[in-house]
């Protein structure tokens, strides 16, 4: 079974990831911090991480940073907020493998992952 690592500090968005994530027959691990997110990655090694890029304290950009030096093959997929996302930040994150926009759609999520696994 494939491991997928949530870090975003809004609880009701990691709540309907892991709903949708576990319909979809992945297990899954939540991280409602940055730091947080980094542990987790560290201890499990999950198979693809979805970050949010604006959160309090270690934003995703950080994050991301953090944990391309431990993994640098995992692929990372993008929570934003319509519009969340400026073409600088975009262009910084060219190496993630998609973007997903709140509220969360179980399409683009689908193929955010299809993409993720194909990579």
């Amino acid at each position: 079974m494939k491991t997928i690592l949530v870090i975003d500090d809004e609880k009701p968005t990691l709540s309907m990831f892991r709903l949708l994530l576990k319909a979809m027959d992945y297990e899954v691990l939540l991280a409602g911090s940055g730091e947080e997110g980094i542990a987790l990655f560290e201890q499990n090694k999950p198979d693809v991480v979805i970050t949010d890029i604006k959160m309090p304290g270690m934003d995703g950009f950080e994050v991301i940073k953090a944990i391309r030096e431990m993994d640098a093959g995992v692929p990372f997929i993008i929570i934003t907020g319509h519009g969340d996302v400026s073409q600088t930040e975009e262009a910084a994150l060219s190496d993630t493998v998609g973007f997903i926009n709140k509220p969360l759609q179980r399409d683009a999520l689908e193929e955010a992952l299809e993409k993720a696994f194909a990579s």
